[in-house]
């Protein structure tokens, strides 16, 4: 008789985790309340326009092939996708622009050029930004933080002697800061620390790796949009006998003693060897084991930024704008303090612009243009959001009209806004937060609560709320770490 693993939650980690323990010879059953695969990785159409719901950004692609290589197939054949030339382009409102390359050669030269620093700077600092990388990803990314199997080995040596090269006593501010003169390039690099829902002014600076997976590896699109990496992996899924119960929410994972016998769902009882929740830790625990003891320091962490996103049909093209784009606050550290310390949103937000039809033309009508259009907000903590959405609204149209030196506002043809309380509702993420907890303090970026239950035999945790944190690229490797673990607990 098959062993039977049940996941909570369809997100790319639970279609990952799904796969993982399919392959080791689970039968498995994926619940999912809602009546779709994905979690955030969604989309939805509105008059002509189609939008991707949730994560915009693509990089490390082989994480997504792999998953196809463990069933023998190509990934070609079911998943494609394209290399950007340009990873981002950056606007500031002097009238400063830059694109970053996908080359870092380029890369070097044109930075150095376009904000006066030497070259030679620049590629020091990529150069320690993968150094980090190097050190850490085996310990800190690949692999559990909570097994002692972890530590030893000479890759973790290695890691643990050359601690003090991470910058972790520095914010990522003042690491960058200490790195170049010119403001505008240290804000540029500033930014990564929104990759984790943090600031930059509080994160520590090993956070400076971030970038390197994003110039080294470079940034990708999925030939129709991002919501191909959930059909995609979903329809593999499928096709290796795992099922699916949409529209069924779990209400309780159930045990005896010490050890989790199953689920309970809105309709019945399953029992199981192994449960995986893709769930929000917090709501995991504070929904699924309300009697259970929950770690008191996981829940009182501090929550991650969330999101106000307007998607808007634009009924023009700017050929200025690409598929990534930033324009930048003129006081970024103000427009931080205002996230995370009055939890409310800056008058003069930052602005990301993410555009799929520039590379997807049946995202759009001819001539038009899909906007994702984000701003980074404080998670929901009682705010007056029917208040706020419209004052960033009218924010964000006037700094955008001014950039393109253009109305925006007569272009917009369609629009739908997603907010923290709705992002909560959506995914279960609570107060809305993107990314679990934040990374503000020296060692929460590796404090994050493990892969596995301590207190509950058989119990597991995969998604961007638990180790290694949030993005596609790491919730795919929860999903990795976490079938590592059950593989060795059931040998």
């Amino acid at each position: 008789m098959e062993k039977q693993a049940i996941v909570i939650g369809a997100g790319i980690a639970g279609l990952a985790s799904a796969l993982r323990l399919r392959k080791q010879g689970f039968a498995v059953r994926v619940f999912e309340a809602a009546g779709y695969p994905g979690g955030k990785l969604q989309e939805f159409n509105s008059k002509g326009y189609r939008f991707d719901y949730g994560p915009s950004l693509f990089t490390m692609p082989h994480l997504v092939d792999e998953l196809f290589r463990l069933y023998e197939e190509d990934p070609k054949d079911s998943f494609k996708y394209i290399r950007k030339e340009k990873v981002c382009n950056y606007f500031w409102s002097d009238g400063t622009r830059y694109s970053v390359p996908a080359n870092e050669n380029e890369f070097i030269e044109t930075a150095a050029k376009t904000f006066k620093e030497d070259p030679k700077d620049i590629e020091k600092y990529l150069e320690k930004n993968a150094l980090k990388y190097r050190l850490t990803a085996p310990l800190f990314i690949e692999k559990s933080l909570h097994k002692l199997s972890t530590y030893l080995g000479n890759k973790t040596f290695k890691a643990i002697t050359r601690i003090l090269q991470y910058d972790l006593t520095s914010s990522l501010n003042r690491v960058n800061e200490k790195s170049f003169r010119n403001k505008k390039l240290v804000q540029l690099f500033n930014r990564y620390a929104t990759y984790n829902g943090s600031s930059p002014f509080r994160t520590p600076g090993i956070m400076s790796m971030i970038p390197h997976l994003e110039m080294h590896y470079g940034a990708f699109l999925p030939e129709n949009g991002m919501h191909d990496i959930t059909k995609a992996l979903y329809k593999l899924a499928t096709r290796q006998g795992i099922e699916f119960s949409f529209n069924e929410k779990v209400r309780e994972i159930n045990y005896l003693g010490k050890t989790v016998t199953g689920v309970t769902s809105e309709k019945e009882a399953y029992t199981a060897n192994v449960v995986v929740s893709n769930m929000d830790i917090y709501s995991t625990y504070q929904h699924l084991l309300p009697n259970f003891p929950a770690p008191k320091h996981i829940m009182k962490q501090e929550r991650s930024s969330s999101a106000l996103i307007f998607y808007w049909g634009i009924s023009q093209s700017f050929p200025e704008l690409d598929l990534h784009n930033i324009l930048f606050s003129d006081n970024y550290e103000e427009e931080f303090r205002q996230i995370f310390d009055l939890e409310t949103v800056y008058e003069d937000p930052t602005v990301y612009i993410n555009i799929t039809s520039k590379n997807v033309p049946a995202d759009a009508p001819e001539g038009c243009e899909n906007w994702f259009v984000m701003v980074n907000v404080p998670a929901n903590t009682g705010q007056n959001w029917q208040e706020l959405i419209p004052r960033v609204r009218e924010n964000l149209k006037k700094k955008i009209s001014a950039t393109l030196d253009a109305d925006i506002d007569k272009f917009i043809q369609t629009e739908d806004v997603l907010d923290p309380i709705r992002i909560e509702k959506d995914t279960s993420s609570h107060q809305g937060s993107l990314y679990g907890t934040s990374s503000n303090s020296r060692m929460a970026a590796f404090l994050r609560h493990p892969n596995f239950s301590g207190k509950l035999k058989n119990l597991y945790f995969v998604g961007g709320s638990v180790h290694p944190g949030g993005g596609i690229p790491l919730c795919l490797n929860s999903a990795k770490i976490t079938s590592e673990i059950i593989e060795n607990d059931f040998k």
